[in-house]
């Protein structure tokens, strides 16, 4: 029971990182290509509970998928209008793979360092861990190329032509993601392995973006362990 609570403590003191992070990262690149609409709408903040959807953090929570609230952007204000859609598409998943790249080794230091205070530093190192893990599954996720995921902008801001696949990625692609999504939540019902076909391909890209990650801070840190 206790470390149940543990598990969903850490978990929700991550979230209280990784999603405000990201959607301060789209704000932030939003007012530098000069458009203020995410001040305006009190985004251009760290606050989590600016950024939070309450649906979609207890979603987070339970079946380990959810969303925030998207940051309100108007592209018409942009300095430079494709510069300006293309940085702040990617603002939010670089800023994961930042916030991946500090954790991991802040995640080893407590794991050797740290002293024994109980569920104190459980709920330490696995808010470290699920840091590291959600800011590397937030840069894949959020890069799937569908509407209105930050891929499908990108994708948008180089699309000269807007054919069958970018029609379908627009305005089908969703429904797609969402029955890749109800297969994994029947594959943890059933125990089914190869319905979570969604998960695998999840846990594949994260597992090759944070090779160079852990190799890096391995080479770093090696003298100390």
């Amino acid at each position: 029971m206790i470390e149940n609570v543990v598990f969903y403590i850490s978990k929700f003191l991550a979230l209280l990182l990784v999603l405000p992070i990201h959607e301060f990262a789209h704000a932030f690149a939003a007012v530098k290509s000069g458009d203020f609409t995410p001040k305006m709408y009190n985004r251009y903040t760290l606050n989590p509970l600016s950024h939070f959807d309450p649906l979609g953090l207890v979603s987070f929570l339970v079946v380990g998928f959810g969303w925030a609230k998207p940051v309100p952007v108007n592209p018409s204000n942009f300095k430079n209008y494709k510069k300006g859609c293309f940085f702040v598409s990617i603002a939010g998943v670089v800023a994961n793979y930042i916030l991946a790249f500090i954790a991991y080794p802040l995640l080893l230091l407590c794991f050797k360092f740290v002293p024994n205070f109980g569920y104190f530093d459980d709920v330490l190192f696995f808010t470290l861990e699920f840091v590291f893990i959600y800011s590397l599954s937030f840069f894949v996720f959020n890069l799937i190329p569908v509407y209105p995921l930050d891929g499908f902008r990108v994708l948008d801001v180089f699309a000269k032509k807007r054919g069958d696949v970018y029609n379908f990625l627009r305005y089908k692609g969703i429904y797609v993601l969402y029955g890749l999504f109800a297969l994994s939540i029947l594959s943890d019902i059933t125990g089914l392995w190869y319905f979570d076909v969604f998960g695998r391909f999840m846990n594949f890209l994260v597992g090759y973006l944070q090779a160079p990650i852990t190799k890096f801070w391995g080479l770093i840190l090696g003298g100390v362990f």
